[in-house]
């Protein structure tokens, strides 16, 4: 059989024989055939099954027939909001709207409904009263118990409820929904299927719960802040599929919420058979006309090595979706794709990058973690590494050396995030001197998000004493390559637990270290997070110990205005904060004056330099060493139903 889209109208159906599918697949993304989106990957899992799948991709939420493409499904719907949440794909921290949408045809916004995934479900409903829809994603996956919905301030219902969804296949859903799909085709009733590894089901029997922790209940997480941090940090304990047990939740009328155990990690040669199948490793061509999908630019010449992450910085998703536990792909596998990329006729000779979550995991985090798990309670890298932790960069570099002598590949980029603490901890480090090398062009991104040890306490990082080993490592190896490279470090504002003196003391440290960042992202509460529960209820669900949180708009700013402190639009905001805390001592012409006494505007190099003795150091933004690879955002892969590193946005 010749390689093909799967089919997205009747038109295409008939074209292969079908009388009907199997599964019709409804996605809020536009339909874009390539491995690092999910939807590609569960629907090319699925077909190498022998299942039949029809594709309806931005369907018009406000007209049910467009749900109804070919016609009732044998065996069920399959509805995913797409490659992000919905609400963060329209939503600005700020709950502003935003101007474009990345995974629809020439960038437009509005494409998707909000809540894509009960839109869509509700949809189906009106059309099919009792036929199976299943739902995954991240959207789906990151609801699937009582949640706090940041943009309506409040706690929310299971998505599974307020859906009318039969099952979620929550995670990394290759072996779920496989095993949902045989199950449906066997001819069991979607209602009898309670027992797989990896999805959520609802019941009015509560004889039918087996072996599972009870959570606090929907009404008393509604009620009670203290009881929502004690259910999300049951979740978040029983996230490891080798030790988790199941939980519930109920509601009000007898009606439970249960989640089966996370489905077992991917092996290495079911990942290389998940990466091998026929992917058009395009768009549509239907999305031609309107300008293609802007997503696929950055992503179309990446490679995915790996999926899962250890490092479990707080306010990332990765821990309850993609799980600890690192899954990696063979060289084997990568290179094949690397080769099929390189023969496609608008490959420059740039692979963009070779990664996942983190760029440089290639494995579990030690030895035992493929058969007891990860370690409920600790860390593999905070507050300092584990003494059990393999630290090891050498099969990623050989895997780098393999893709840079490939025939017309000019470079190889990496630019998913790296652990710095992770490559401090590694005594050889060639890992580092082959990323300077070879890897980078003029500028390097790390995420050290804040520098105040109270912050990153909060946020599961490691202390800026190690990001500075890192900086002066980075300087060294850089001068012995006589090179000329800089840091560009990613930072957070008002993240729980930021007071307006652990901004100060950024700003201080911005200072020093002469670094002017062009961009700060806010704290963003998204569901399925550690942070997100700070935030909503000032409490750390892991000590239960209280946190402050920041949730004044005004003072948000201040924090922000304070990590760019130099922009004169930032100078009343910057001067009131200063005030406040008592640091006048900071407004001035001193070199150690954020501010001068009074706004300049005038005079801007003035003001620009007030607290800059000119000195630069390796850390500085560079102004006359940009060019057009080194400047692009990095794009990280991201997928939707299911599938590898599916994730909210978040750094490392």
């Amino acid at each position: 059989m010749n390689k093909d889209f799967l089919p997205i109208s009747k038109e295409d159906m008939k074209k292969r024989g079908w009388d009907c599918v199997d599964f019709a697949y409804v996605c809020g993304d536009a339909y874009v055939d390539h491995p690092s989106f999910g939807t590609a990957i569960i629907s090319r899992v699925l077909e190498s099954r022998g299942y039949r799948i029809g594709m309806i991709c931005q369907p018009d939420w406000k007209d049910e027939d467009s749900i109804d493409v070919f016609g009732e499904p044998r065996l069920g719907y399959l509805v995913s909001s797409g490659n992000m949440d919905s609400m963060v794909n329209h939503y600005t921290v700020a709950k502003k709207r935003r101007s474009q949408d990345a995974f629809t045809p020439g960038g437009v916004i509005g494409k998707r409904p909000d809540r894509a995934v009960v839109v869509y479900c509700n949809l189906i409903r009106k059309r099919y009263k009792h036929v199976p829809i299943i739902i995954g994603g991240l959207e789906a996956s990151l609801r699937r118990m009582g949640h706090y919905d940041y943009w309506s301030d409040k706690v929310r219902r299971s998505i599974l409820l307020e859906s009318g969804a039969d099952l979620i296949s929550y995670g990394m859903g290759e072996h779920s929904i496989v095993e949902i799909a045989d199950a449906l085709n066997s001819g069991m009733d979607v209602r009898d299927i309670t027992y797989i590894a990896g999805t959520v089901y609802k019941t009015r029997d509560k004889s039918v719960i087996y072996d599972a922790i009870e959570l606090p209940s929907f009404e008393e997480i509604e009620s009670d802040k203290k009881k929502y941090a004690m259910s999300f940090s049951l979740q978040y304990q029983n996230t490891d599929p080798f030790q988790a047990k199941g939980l519930y939740e109920s509601y009000g009328g007898g009606t439970y919420v249960v989640q089966n155990p996370p489905a077992k990690p991917l092996t290495m040669m079911e990942m290389d058979d998940v990466y091998a199948l026929p992917y058009m490793r395009a768009y549509h061509p239907i999305y031609e006309k309107d300008g293609g999908i802007p997503a696929l630019t950055e992503i179309k010449y990446s490679l995915t090595s790996n999926r899962g992450c250890y490092g479990e910085c707080n306010f990332c998703a990765l821990t309850m979706h993609e799980g600890r536990i690192v899954q990696a792909r063979s060289h084997e596998s990568i290179i094949e794709e690397a080769k099929e990329m390189i023969q496609e006729p608008d490959f420059k000779g740039y692979i963009h990058d070779v990664g996942g979550p983190t760029a440089e995991f290639r494995g579990p985090a030690c030895e035992k973690q493929m058969k007891f798990g990860a370690c409920k309670g600790k860390r593999c890298l905070y507050p300092k590494p584990c003494n059990n932790l393999k630290v090891d960069h050498s099969d990623y570099v050989k895997l780098l050396r393999k893709l840079r002598a490939l025939p017309n590949v000019k470079k190889v980029f990496v630019r998913s995030g790296f652990r710095f603490d992770y490559l401090v901890a590694d005594k050889n480090k060639e890992f580092l001197r082959e990323i300077c090398k070879y890897h980078v062009s003029g500028q390097l991104r790390v995420a050290p998000e804040h520098i105040s040890n109270n912050v990153l306490s909060k946020m599961g990082k490691p202390g800026v004493e190690i990001y500075n080993a890192f900086i002066k490592e980075f300087d060294k190896v850089n001068k012995e390559l006589n090179m000329d490279q800089y840091i560009v470090p990613y930072l957070m504002s008002s993240h729980p637990g930021s007071m307006l003196e652990d901004a100060i003391a950024l700003a201080e440290y911005l200072r020093d270290h002469h670094i002017s960042p062009d961009q700060v992202q806010d704290f963003y509460p998204t569901p399925g997070t550690v942070s997100t529960t700070m935030y909503y209820t000032g409490y750390d669900p892991q000590t239960m110990q209280e946190v402050f949180v920041e949730r004044d708009p005004h003072a948000k700013a201040i924090q922000r205005a304070l990590i760019q402190y130099k922009r004169p639009e930032n100078y009343e905001l910057v001067k009131e904060a200063l005030i406040k805390a008592g640091r006048e001592d900071l407004i001035g012409f001193d070199a150690k004056c954020l501010i001068p006494p009074r706004k300049m505007n005038t005079d801007k190099k003035h003001f620009n330099n007030a607290g800059n003795s000119g000195h630069k150091t390796s850390v500085q933004r560079p102004s006359s060493k940009k060019n057009k690879d080194s400047n692009k955002v990095s794009s990280k892969k991201k997928t939707g139903f299911k599938g590898a590193n599916n994730k909210q946005p978040r750094r490392k």
